[in-house]
């Protein structure tokens, strides 16, 4: 299979229209976003699968488990750092109590990116996110540290996770934004109203996170198998009258993917990755098994009737 590239907003960078998502790698039993039990030699032989694969890229941060995703991946691609371009993130901190902050000042971006890079055994990062908006810190500060740091060559590129357009616009006008990333998927479709189309506008690159809705929309999903710390047991979609309407949904697009031979991932990533101004997405991947399930779906070209299909199911579900 091979993975053809496409270019990243204005930048030079070419990627591969799947990436590595490592938020559950990063799962401990002490972060509040558990992903239930991982194990590490799994979680690296899942990266090295993707890798081998043909996929170019790992989006991570030093949010998830802490830096135990970034340090898991430090390790993985040693001896393969030319083979991969590295995105992470700055500016969610521990709170002191379980949870987090955000804060993006100056000297927490640099903090952030001097351990970043640490952990992950490089001297530079491909692209450098700001996590989430910090209300604290005018964004214009913390977009002019991450220049800084660009100068310094420890960051090629920039990007904004999460952040509303009047943000971006904000910071475009200190520096160019490369690359903006929201959640996008087939049940959550926030972005279609006004953050992909000022992203296409202006030719910013839009990666998309938890394109298999934190594994509700995996093939082998299993609400009641998961451990009892997991965090999609608490999930909105967890919750008996959405699952029940979720489980119907299941239903209607595994069957039209079985039409074609193909599985309900493959239809998730193949819609997703058909959709105009995305660039990619990240895909969480805990095992190999995972890793060989992402790299089919965005080869598959949708029909008209087949996107007509899946409009249908959606609007079922969404009403």
């Amino acid at each position: 299979m091979t993975l053809h590239l496409r270019p990243l907003g204005q930048s030079d960078l070419q990627i591969t229209p799947v990436g590595i998502g490592t938020a559950p790698i990063g799962s401990t039993a002490t972060w509040r976003i558990s992903w239930g039990p991982q194990d590490e030699q799994a979680a690296i032989r899942a990266i090295h699968a993707a890798l081998d694969s043909g996929v170019n890229w790992i989006d991570t941060a030093p949010f998830y488990g802490w830096g135990r995703a970034e340090e898991l991946i430090g390790r993985a691609i040693r001896g393969r750092r030319e083979r991969v371009l590295l995105f992470t993130k700055c500016g969610t901190l521990p709170d002191g109590q379980g949870g987090w902050i955000e804060c993006l000042t100056r000297d927490s971006i640099y903090r952030d990116v001097e351990n970043s890079l640490r952990r992950l055994g490089t001297a530079y990062l491909d692209i450098l996110y700001l996590h989430d908006p910090d209300p604290q810190t005018p964004i214009e500060e913390s977009w002019q540290a991450v220049q800084t740091l660009i100068q310094a060559g420890r960051v090629r590129y920039a990007g904004l996770s999460n952040h509303p357009n009047d943000l971006v616009a904000r910071a475009q006008a200190i520096a160019p934004v490369a690359v903006v990333q929201h959640q996008y998927n087939l049940l959550h479709r926030d972005v279609e109203a006004d953050i992909l189309p000022y992203a296409q506008q202006h030719g910013i690159g839009f990666l998309a996170w938890s394109p298999l809705a934190s594994g509700f929309l995996a093939d082998d999903f299993d609400l009641d198998a998961l451990a009892a710390d997991d965090f999609r047991r608490r999930h909105p979609y967890a919750q008996p009258e959405a699952f029940a309407r979720l489980t119907r949904l299941r239903q209607a697009l595994q069957a039209l993917a079985a039409s074609q031979g193909k599985t309900l991932v493959e239809l998730a990533l193949a819609w997703l990755c058909a959709q105009p101004g995305v660039t990619g997405t990240m895909v969480g991947i805990r095992s190999p098994r995972e890793a060989a399930a992402m790299v089919d779906g965005p080869a598959w070209q949708l029909t008209d009737a087949e996107h007509a299909a899946i409009e249908l199911a959606i609007a079922h579900w969404e009403g």
